[in-house]
């Protein structure tokens, strides 16, 4: 079986990484192989034809492979919260301050598409008009090549000054800010605003293999929540993963990031939690109607979720 993730060298979908590298999946019988698969439009085309089988994403992109819901569904969360950071220029003037988001106004703001929705109804939730106040969100060049992660791409951008700011990844603000080269304005799943609730890191799989092969499916649950568990009892796993995964200098950061994540590390994906990012899709005008959360949950996986755990937004 096969598993696509669109980010790799990064902790935004490491608890399905480490699913796969620490062997969780084989222990639950499963053969499962990562592969990393951009643009993720490939992904969803891979999954609808059968040739992929997983995959460990945003829960909100999945509408653009599967209109408004119709053939897949999430199976559990990886990590509760939208995960991206607004990491801006250290050097501009004004300088950056942590939750004033009218630094990004008149500035070029570099973030991959499904993930500038985010920052779009931050930044809407803020008064702020992309339009209107000069905010240029934008691809950054070459950050979406095969071997390419967008996040380490995002702050070597920043530091080249090709761009004022970026709305990316964990492993991308971290590396920024131990460079001395950006400030974090928005950590979106820690900040407390309204964007903790857009999306999630989630595995989803379709309608089709949860109906042909509900056993799989409810060993990659299983997975996914035994290596949440181990990571949490023991941190240093996620060196191995990164020893094996990452080069050094990222893989050098990967136990930080995850002891931080890790309060986050719930498979729990909650009604309210549908019913935000299902508004989130509607205003952002990539979902038309209202599904419920049974249309977007894989209910019948729930109590292997194991309860959830209460601290995730310790």
């Amino acid at each position: 079986m096969k598993l696509a993730v669109p980010d790799l060298i990064s902790n935004s979908y490491f608890p399905a990484v480490a699913a796969v590298e620490l062997g969780f999946f084989a222990r639950e019988g499963l053969d499962v192989s990562l592969e990393r698969v951009v643009p993720v439009e490939d992904a969803m085309a891979a999954m609808r034809d059968g040739r992929l089988d997983f995959i460990g994403c945003s829960a909100h992109l999945l509408v653009g492979g599967f209109p408004e819901w119709w053939g897949v569904k999430l199976i559990c969360a990886q990590a509760q919260g939208m995960y991206w950071f607004l990491v801006m220029r250290s050097d501009l003037v004004p300088a950056p301050r942590r939750g004033e988001l009218s630094v990004v106004k008149e500035r070029t703001v570099g973030a991959a598409h499904w993930v500038g929705m985010g920052l779009r109804r931050l930044l809407a939730a803020a008064g702020i008009d992309a339009a209107r106040d000069g905010v240029n969100i934008t691809q950054i060049p070459g950050a979406h090549g095969k071997g390419m992660n967008f996040g380490v791409i995002a702050a070597q951008a920043l530091e080249d000054r090709k761009v004022d700011g970026f709305w990316a990844n964990g492993m991308g603000a971290e590396i920024a800010v131990r460079r001395g080269v950006g400030t974090v304005v928005v950590d979106a799943r820690r900040d407390g605003g309204p964007g903790f609730g857009y999306t999630m890191a989630a595995v989803a799989a379709t309608d089709a293999l949860i109906a042909h092969n509900p056993e799989a499916a409810a060993a990659a649950v299983r997975a996914t929540v035994h290596t949440q568990a181990a990571l949490r009892h023991d941190v240093e796993l996620a060196a191995r993963v990164g020893a094996k995964l990452f080069p050094p200098s990222e893989a050098a950061l990967i136990v930080d990031l995850v002891r931080r994540d890790l309060p986050y590390y719930d498979a729990t994906i909650t009604p309210d939690f549908v019913a935000a990012m299902t508004q989130f899709s509607r205003d952002l005008g990539i979902l038309k109607g209202s599904p419920s959360y049974a249309d977007v949950v894989a209910t019948q996986f729930r109590d292997l979720w194991g309860g959830g755990r209460r601290d995730a937004r310790a």
